[in-house]
């Protein structure tokens, strides 16, 4: 393989632009365009498709420019300090939905976690980004708690990490009592998921069956946030144990002993891929394996 050519590709993808690469290297468009031509005969795979005026990478080309960015990064490394950097790390891309337990992440990713061979790139934003990424391959794996609609345009895979029941929690002293479901729901105030929460939806159709109207104390969209409200006392928590999970242990906090029959469904989003992810079928199988 020409590595000049491999350079050319990876100048081209990190900036975005032929035109704008070009005229950097001081070369004509045409003759960069020639030079990419080159890698993709070479590699047997496109690299690029355009939209409008606008490089995108294919499948293929994330994968190339992964290597050449080790490739490159390696070299660097190699003039500057001679080996005092262990080799090249894999990298992967995780997106999390911005509100998603922290503790649940933790989890996810721990078998990565302090490995010199792996780099991990954390991103967090809503559902409609981290999807978007996860098709523009920015992104290799996406945590959420709201996975996709089904969609036939769309090539998204879910994969179901756990299933955690959803509790009443609060602080020791707010639980002495024990009372009922009911009195405890009458007579606390809540701290509750958003309405686009699936959990929220659920715990709102068991409060109409048990015909209670509960004070709401706020409406959350962060787990952490809801986590340190029921730390201050401000009411009791509808959420998984995994999210208090610490202050649980440390009995911060408590769960009452009534169950409410909700559950949470923790995810993880890929996407079809012709080139193998090693480090997701890791993840997912060491999760798979729990």
């Amino acid at each position: 393989m020409n590595y000049n050519h491999l350079r050319y590709f990876w100048a081209v993808a990190h900036d975005g632009n032929l035109t704008r690469t070009a005229q950097r290297l001081n070369l004509s468009q045409s003759a960069l365009s020639v030079q990419i031509r080159k890698l993709e005969d070479r590699l047997g795979h496109p690299l690029f498709e355009r939209r409008g005026r606008s490089l995108h990478l294919t499948e293929a080309g994330r994968v190339a420019l992964d290597y050449a960015d080790t490739i490159f990064a390696a070299g660097n490394g190699l003039l500057n300090t001679l080996a005092q950097q262990s080799g090249p790390r894999d990298v992967l891309r995780v997106g999390a939905l911005a509100t998603l337990s922290r503790n649940f992440q933790i989890e996810f990713l721990r078998p990565l976690l302090g490995r010199d061979d792996v780099e991990l790139v954390l991103r967090s934003g809503t559902s409609v980004e981290l999807l978007q990424g996860l098709e523009t391959l920015g992104l290799d794996i996406v945590l959420t708690n709201r996975p996709p609609a089904p969609d036939t345009l769309s090539n998204f895979i879910s994969h179901t990490l756990s299933e955690q029941p959803v509790s009443l929690v609060g602080t020791p002293q707010r639980l002495a009592g024990n009372d009922g479901v009911a009195d405890l729901l009458t007579n606390n105030p809540i701290i509750v998921p958003t309405l686009e929460s699936p959990v929220r939806m659920g715990f709102d159709a068991f409060c109409s069956r048990l015909s209670v109207k509960p004070i709401i104390a706020a409406e959350v969209e962060d787990m952490a946030m809801m986590r340190l409200l029921a730390r201050e006392d401000i009411g009791l928590a509808v959420l998984p144990p995994i999210v208090v999970k610490n202050e649980l242990q440390s009995g911060m906090l408590v769960e009452a002993d009534k169950m409410l029959g909700l559950a949470e469904r923790f995810q993880a989003v890929t996407v079809e891929r012709k080139f193998a992810t090693p480090l997701i079928d890791e993840l997912l199988g060491a999760y798979g394996s729990r």
